[in-house]
Parts: C-alpha cells; structure tokens; sequence
C-alpha cells in the first residue's frame, strides 16, 4: 500500500475493512461511551463522608438516648465487654431489650432479671467458643441513668454476677482531675 497524504478524515482511507467500519461508526454504537463521572465522584464522596461521621477512632461508645450519667473522677478507659443500660424501665444488652424494671421497683426488693440472665449468660457462651482456652474475663459494663433507684442497680449488678460477670465497670462522665495540695 503506497504512502498518500491523509485526507479531512483520519483512518477513513484504512484498508481492513472491519476497522473502517469500526472507526466511522456506521449505525452501531460507538465504541467510546461516554460515562459521565460526576454522578460517581457525588456517590463516592457521599459514601467518604458519611463513614468519617460514622466512625470513632477513639473508641468512644454512643450513649443510650434519655440516660444521664453520673459524674466521676477518678476513672479509666472503655473496655471491650457487654454493655447493660438501664434507660427508664427499661434493660437494654448492646441496644437489644433485655428486660423491664417495674417488677423490682413496685416490690423494692432485690431480684434476678431473667432476660438479662438468659442474655448474659448466652454471651458468656459465644466469648468461650470463639476464645477456647483463654480464660474468660467477665467483664460487663453498666451505663446506668443517675436517677435509676439503688434496688434496681444492685439487682442489675446481681443477675451479671450470676450470669458469670463478676466483674462490674460502670459508664460515667469524667470530670477534670483536681490537683490536692
């Protein structure tokens, strides 16, 4: 094929056939679509946006909405363990109902919450199958609202006990530490 000068059209003149038909186009689509990226890049800084609101790198818990916690001073860091929140008449195990309160506070005596038990102790079980061998810490923490009644918190504290959660933290504010002269 000799050398010619090109014409007003690049690749018009090419000789395989299928590429000029390709090229030109010829009642088929194109072959270069047009995606339109700002629909994409909207999506993308949405999605980026929202996980940056969402995610706590400090590892603070969200409080359960109604329940004002008490203020301490000496205090430490958030541990990894079950949280049990008292809100109302209500007993809550990571945000799923675990009982009602009304029972213990019209007898005013100290009882074992049944749901929570049931509940508790299921956790207890999972810890021991997904950690064989370790011991298990039973650690739960209470985010207790200050105005909940003292049977009611020595029967929450109790039934963790029997549940296999000897140990007990309590979710507070921290206040600024106070130098003592």
């Amino acid at each position: 094929m000799p050398i010619h000068e090109p014409g007003r059209r690049l690749m018009h003149n090419v000789g395989l056939k299928f590429v000029e038909k390709k090229v030109t186009g010829h009642g088929n689509r194109p072959t270069n679509a047009g995606l339109s990226l700002t629909s994409m890049i909207d999506f993308l800084i949405v999605v980026v946006v929202f996980l940056l609101m969402t995610f706590s790198a400090s590892g603070e818990t969200p409080i359960t909405k109604g329940v004002n916690l008490p203020k301490a001073e000496n205090t430490l860091d958030m541990i990894d363990a079950p949280m049990v929140s008292i809100t109302g008449s209500q007993i809550l195990v990571d945000g799923s109902a675990a009982g009602n309160t009304r029972a213990i506070e019209d007898s005013k005596r100290l009882q074992r919450v049944d749901e929570l038990f049931n509940l508790l102790k299921a956790k207890r079980e999972q810890w021991k199958q997904l950690h064989p061998g370790k011991d298990f810490p039973g650690v739960v923490v209470l985010q207790i609202d200050q105005d909940v009644q003292a049977v009611v918190v020595k029967s929450v504290f109790q039934t963790a006990a029997f549940a296999g959660f000897p140990n007990v933290s309590f979710m507070v504010n921290s206040l600024p530490k106070t130098k003592h002269e």
